[in-house]
């Protein structure tokens, strides 16, 4: 048995839901490690799970994305040891702790040439990039796209890789601000999405054309100029909600406007066997120890801050990756 420290939940609802708890830890069941969280990754999401968008069973912890060193093996674990570098981003949730346990299956094997604080910063939103422009649409040179968030953390990691396949990238953005720092990161052409038409700059940026794919992690507010900004059999890929969930739509919009497709996919069915997680974190790696992904960790906070740093995060004054420090 170990003691921890760990962000609880006992409701859904607002930041001021979580609490910061001493709580007794089991020893690792015979498939799972037990591993010392060095540095926690923050993602959006955390908020879904944490509001009951995406309801877990109460009591719970949250957080889906951690590195640190393995302290403890379960009986039939055989391709980790302790003292390994390890690090995760898929469920189960509840990083958001010092120490845990966790399924042997689902861990990835850090390089040492990529740290705590990078691993926890760059595995989510990475592996997140990795099957939006490696699997779903594999993005080519020469292709111009439009992604949304573009100075969050998804979308700076996702601006350096485009740059590094030769791709344009259209983003949008929420102020002069952001647009520098989206653009310091490889983003060619930024849309102020308060102050400008998205479709029609989209629309303008390719002489008429559109562009063949839209990455739209921010949903309702910006789904319907998604659509408008495709080119015909586009493809219209929706990834998260920061705005709200997307109303009901019917599918003849996707219709009349030149038989578009869409796509509401996730990180997990795209790592569904740890053979496929550890061979798509493998390219994101490489991808980072060229140095054509730098990491951007811009806010750190202690892990008994939680709820300041959700605050920010809902407040939209974030930039670049969050991490909480046990």
């Amino acid at each position: 048995m170990t003691t921890t420290n760990q962000i609880q939940i006992d409701l859904f609802g607002p930041a001021e839901n979580m609490h910061y708890r001493q709580v007794t830890l089991a020893a690792p069941a015979a498939n799972e490690v037990q591993i010392k969280h060095h540095a926690i990754g923050v993602n959006y999401i955390d908020t879904y799970h944490r509001s009951g968008l995406y309801p877990l069973k109460l009591p719970a912890s949250i957080g889906m994305e951690g590195a640190g060193e393995v302290i403890a093996i379960g009986s039939a674990v055989t391709n980790f040891a302790i003292g390994d570098r390890v690090g995760y981003c898929v469920p189960p949730v509840g990083s958001y702790s010092e120490v845990r346990n966790f399924p042997a299956d689902k861990l990835i094997a850090l390089p040492e040439s990529i740290s705590y604080d990078d691993a926890a910063s760059l595995l989510l939103q990475g592996m997140t990039v990795q099957y939006l422009i490696r699997q779903i649409y594999q993005v080519k040179a020469g292709d111009t796209i439009l992604l949304h968030a573009a100075a969050g953390g998804v979308g700076l990691i996702a601006c350096q890789w485009l740059k590094a396949l030769g791709a344009t990238t259209i983003g949008t953005v929420g102020s002069e601000a952001k647009a520098k720092l989206a653009k310091s990161y490889g983003c060619d052409h930024t849309i102020l999405y308060r102050e400008e038409n998205i479709a029609q700059r989209v629309k303008e940026l390719t002489d008429g054309k559109g562009v063949p794919v839209v990455y739209d992690s921010v949903g309702k507010d910006t789904f319907t100029a998604s659509l408008d900004c495709l080119q015909p059999r586009g493809l219209m890929v929706t990834f998260g909600n920061a705005s709200g969930p997307v109303a009901p739509f019917s599918p003849l919009e996707l219709a009349s406007r030149g038989s578009l497709f869409i796509t509401r996919p996730t990180l997990m069915s795209y790592n569904s066997t740890a053979d496929e997680m550890q061979k798509n974190a493998d390219d994101l790696f490489q991808f980072i120890n060229t140095g054509q992904i730098k990491p951007n960790i811009h806010q750190r906070f202690d892990l008994k801050d939680a709820i300041v740093c959700h605050q920010a995060l809902e407040a939209r004054t974030t930039t670049g990756s969050t991490l909480l420090i046990p």
